[in-house]
């Protein structure tokens, strides 16, 4: 991974963290405040850049941020918000889009807009031209604080891609064709999600429920709080539903959630030999390294360090 800059709360003397924090992304992003419940907030930052994208990776706990124009910005820009971890809902033009780990949106940085981070969570965060995604999302001005789901085959074909360009760090040095054509990638991975919309909000049209279930846990792999009642309150079905559909397929909800993490996880060892255990552990929903390496073992019969040798 390249070298990314990153900020971070905890250097900060507690009755002034916040301060700190509001005056970092001011900077950052012109216009942008946050409000939290105490001074003594707790934040981590990681920026970086490649071609036309210049993107954040924030985690801290439960916030409001704000964003009012910068008068010093004349070309267009949009902001695209994607949920990693906790739940957020995002308010511009009258809308409303809530949130869900794998989730996205998109907000134009020339109007006002807000977030209401209502848990501790993390974000990916990128902001590029408007004229990079205008030719090929329709409507793009109606598309603005709505919610793309993580659930569709689009959805959670452009949460990996956008997570690659974390794994690959700063890239701000790299050969300027490279970086256009991540860009143009980029632009043409989130007019795929955003544009399928109209027809599928979480998945394919006519999906079964054991299907909407699966795509969804996918989605989720990230989310640390994915569980049983977090399936039945998305999809609006009881808890008993959830259970029984897994009992039908020979297991659990939770064993098919772990089952599903570490295959991941042993992908991405060996995808992503850049990436730490620890990273790789954390971006599957895990909050202990160790404790993926203890289910790691048990699942393949050897650590997650030798499993990447081996391969």
């Amino acid at each position: 991974m390249g070298q990314l800059e990153k900020f971070e709360t905890a250097t900060i003397a507690p009755a002034h963290r916040l301060a700190f924090w509001n005056d970092l992304v001011g900077q950052i992003y012109g216009g942008t405040f946050v409000n939290a419940d105490r001074p003594d907030f707790d934040a981590t930052m990681w920026r970086w850049s490649v071609g036309q994208l210049d993107m954040i990776r924030p985690r801290s706990e439960r916030s409001h941020v704000g964003r009012a124009p910068d008068p010093r910005i004349t070309e267009e820009r949009v902001v695209l918000h994607l949920q990693r971890r906790g739940t957020s809902r995002h308010h511009q033009g009258g809308r409303e889009a809530d949130l869900h780990p794998g989730d996205f949106a998109l907000c134009s940085a020339n109007h006002p807009y807000a977030i209401d981070l209502m848990t501790a969570h993390e974000l990916l965060v990128v902001e590029f031209p408007r004229t990079l995604i205008a030719e090929r999302v329709r409507g793009l001005d109606d598309r603005f604080a709505r919610r793309v789901s993580g659930a569709s085959p689009s959805g959670r074909l452009f949460h990996d891609f956008l997570l690659s360009l974390w794994h690959q760090g700063d890239q701000s040095d790299a050969d300027p064709d490279w970086q256009n054509g991540v860009s143009s990638i980029f632009a043409d991975l989130v007019a795929l999600a955003v544009n399928g919309l109209d027809v599928a909000r979480d998945v394919a049209p006519g999906a079964t429920l054991r299907s909407k279930v699966l795509a969804l846990v996918e989605a989720r792999l990230g989310d640390p709080e994915l569980r049983t009642a977090t399936i039945a309150e998305e999809l609006h079905i009881s808890d008993r539903t959830v259970q029984n559909l897994f009992a039908a397929m020979g297991t659990t909800p939770s064993a098919h959630i772990l089952e599903r993490r570490l295959t991941r996880g042993a992908e991405m060892l060996t995808g992503k030999p850049e990436s730490s255990i620890t990273e790789v552990a954390f971006d599957l929903g895990f909050n202990d390294s160790a404790y993926f390496a203890r289910c790691f073992r048990q699942q393949f019969g050897t650590t997650p360090r030798a499993w990447r040798g081996l391969c």
